[in-house]
């Protein structure tokens, strides 16, 4: 996990990116490292308090693993200060854009934070003292704080009286008290000032810490500070014990901000006293102690640029076009219903896949929606679509995943609304997450038959992340899915049995054997003689029985390429384990996300598109759905142009090697750069005019517009 962060940190110092992308990366990197730390590390925590004695993978006992996770997040925290620094001095002389400390202020620029603070931020602020009287608080995860020890001010007096107020005030010289201040979330991080030329901004903590004497009256600040706790975010429930797991997961979310501290941040200049005051209160240990001199919480600085007019800092900015196969059409059914469609996101539109609900929730011959909703966005239009048709008397019933992790709130929010509808909400299975992203229209057609019509989709059914991951989605009306996916919903609302299954592969029921056989064949053909082929694209693989699978068909003579965007447990180009295995880490604008497997080679390969990763939670505790694509105009997308371009990248593609370092790519001498997301957004671009886009594909370095066929 900390070797993919790596990753995103090479991309915030790549100087090849704009300089509002890189600082973008930074933001990444802080808030992927707060989920590392919520969920990971204190997994591992809990094993610890648990006196788990088991030992990992890598043979390491879970006091072991604490201590290897936090000497390397070190390392990534110190080189992500030295990053940011770096990025700070290239906004000042590139960009005129000043990031201030308070003691950098002109006189102008004091007076308006001044100004500022006591009129805007004052007022939202709640001083918190530290003493018997006032204990520690339990502060909310991820909040940020000002620390500050208060030494009592001497009061003013007659000259008379001074000597005997002097001598007391000497004598309890070193009483110190502690206070906190909040950094209030519900303004913006950084305050603008105004400035001779460019932009200057002011931290938010910073302003309130060079302030806070405002909130003492009476008391002299002897030293402000920063500090962010990180708790242990993950659900804990017992699901078989619940009678009503909806209520069970809002008391579990209570009590989430009450979790265990997992990881202290403090700012570099902290004094050892204040360390170990706020070490004692939070009941951390030393090793869980970051001290940073970089601003904490760096995706509160994602948006810097936002507004800045000169397109030289930034990307291109994202144009979606819509696919081909919807471009023209009045009704998305209309079109699924004579032909399989695959649009491939954020390069297409995901606006088919809106339009797919929206047009059955207002179409009167739409007998039932049914749907998985997994994450969603805010705003949700699926979620208004589909109280609509409810509202319209259809029956819809929609399996609302409320265990998403971080999107608790948010799911449960939308199941209510949806029950409020008339929608049927199911809230899952026991002991199982519904991680599969499907969705069901029945209709009755002209000649008074029923005809269903399917979406299928490697990522959520989420507006804002299908602009920024890439996913596919898979529409079709082939009855042999259809019944598959009737039945799923049928074993997912009902109590109905698991059928036998005609196209569709499903987790935890047959997946992982599935996977297995598939690979076995290949190793099978391998033995006899015969092309032998895998290709594997998803974002982890960390599944132990997969990678012993694909060791044995490496050894069996299978040539295996899998390009795994995250956690990655195999290791390739192991002399007489995994010779015949390369393993690709892509990072770039845009997340890699999508599932797609080919076994075999050629035409008769077996191309499969999947919600899972190979991990092991995928194969046993969620619900999962690998289907195949066998329309050869797709398949044959999918195999050259798609998974041709990510093989060819040579540009932010990483070579994980036999001892799991990653290196980029390398260049042959004379051949062409490879970029596979700009090519890929170009060959979507060229869609809607060849000419036109053939012109832009020219001004762009770093590409190609042959995509390499998979063998």
């Amino acid at each position: 996990m900390l070797a993919f962060q790596r990753r995103v940190l090479e991309e915030a110092q790549d100087p090849t990116n704009p300089l509002y992308e890189r600082v973008k990366f930074t933001g990444i990197l802080a808030s992927n490292l707060d989920e590392f730390f919520m969920v990971r590390v204190a997994g591992v925590k809990q094993q610890l308090t648990g006196n788990v004695t088991e030992r990992s993978a890598d043979g390491k006992l879970p006091q072991e693993q604490l201590l290897q996770l936090a000497q390397t997040a070190q390392v990534l925290v110190s080189d992500l200060d030295k990053v940011f620094s770096e990025l700070t001095a290239s906004l000042r002389s590139q960009a005129d854009v000043y990031l201030l400390s308070p003691a950098e202020l002109s006189p102008e620029q004091a007076a308006a934070a001044r100004e500022f603070f006591l009129h805007s931020v004052f007022p939202v602020l709640t001083p918190l003292a530290i003493d018997p009287g006032h204990p520690f608080p339990q502060l909310r995860n991820k909040s940020l704080n000002v620390c500050l020890f208060l030494r009592r001010a001497a009061p003013t007096v007659d000259k008379r009286k001074r000597g005997k107020v002097r001598a007391r005030v000497e004598a309890n010289g070193d009483n110190i008290s502690l206070a906190l201040v909040q950094v209030p979330q519900v303004m913006p991080r950084l305050v603008k000032l105004p400035s001779a030329r460019g932009q200057a901004w002011l931290p938010l903590d910073q302003l309130i810490a060079m302030h806070s004497a405002e909130l003492f009256p009476g008391f002299a600040i002897a030293e402000a500070s920063f500090f962010r706790v990180t708790r242990n975010w993950d659900l804990t429930i017992d699901e078989d014990e619940q009678e009503d797991l909806l209520k069970a997961v809002q008391e579990e979310l209570r009590r989430r901000d009450r979790g265990t501290a997992v990881r202290l941040e403090i700012g570099a200049a902290t004094s050892v006293e204040m360390e170990q005051t706020l070490l004692r209160a939070l009941r951390v240990e030393p090793y869980e102690v970051y001290r940073s001199s970089s601003p904490m919480q760096l995706q509160d600085f994602m948006n810097l640029g936002e507004g800045d007019p000169r397109p030289e800092f930034f990307l291109d900015p994202l144009v979606q076009v819509s696919s081909p196969a919807f471009r023209d059409a009045d009704s998305v059914l209309a079109v699924v219903r004579d032909k399989d469609v695959l649009v491939h996101h954020p390069y297409e539109s995901f606006d088919p896949v809106v339009r797919f609900i929206e047009e059955a929730a207002d179409d009167p011959n739409v007998l039932a929606i049914k749907q998985t909703l997994y994450r969603t966005s805010w705003g949700s239009p699926f979620v208004r679509a589909l109280s609509r048709a409810a509202e319209n008397g259809k029956q819809v019933a929609v399996l609302v995943e409320i265990k998403a992790r971080f999107d608790e709130a948010n799911n449960i929010a939308w199941a209510r609304r949806l029950e409020e509808s008339g929608v049927h909400v199911v809230y899952g299975l026991i002991g199982l997450k519904t991680h599969c992203k499907v969705a069901l229209v029945v209709r009755r057609e002209q000649n008074n038959t029923i005809k269903r019509y399917i979406h299928l989709g490697t990522g959520n059914y989420n507006s804002a992340t299908a602009k920024v991951y890439t996913d596919l989605s898979y529409f079709t009306a082939r009855q042999d899915i259809a019944d598959d996916v009737s039945a799923l919903f049928n074993m997912l609302t009902g109590l109905s049995d698991a059928p036998k299954w005609k196209k569709l592969t499903v987790a935890p029921l047959t997946l992982l054997d599935r996977l297995l056989f598939l690979i076995n064949r290949e190793a099978e053909k391998a033995k006899r003689g015969e092309p032998a082929r895998i290709i594997a694209k998803m974002n982890a693989c960390v599944d132990q029985t997969i990678i012993q699978a694909l060791y044995a068909a490496s050894v069996a003579g299978v040539d295996i390429d899998l390009i795994v965007r995250g956690m990655c447990s195999l290791r390739p180009g192991v002399p007489g384990v995994s010779e015949r295995i390369k393993v690709t880490s892509i990072v770039d604008r845009f997340l890699e996300h999508h599932r797609i497997f080919i076994f075999g080679t050629g035409p008769t390969a077996d191309v499969l598109l999947a919600s899972a990763d190979w991990m092991t939670r995928n194969f046993t505790r969620r619900i999962e759905t690998m289907f195949p694509i066998e329309d050869h105009g797709l398949k044959a997308r999918i195999m050259d142009e798609i998974m041709g371009l990510i093989m060819a990248d040579n540009v932010k593609a990483r070579r994980l090697q036999p001892d799991g370092t990653y290196v980029r790519a390398e260049i042959p001498e004379g051949a062409t750069p490879v970029r596979c997301q700009a090519a890929l957004l170009h060959l979507a671009q060229m869609s809607l005019s060849p000419e036109g886009g053939r012109a832009k594909w020219e001004t762009q370095a770093r590409l190609t517009l042959t995509p390499r066929s998979v063998p």
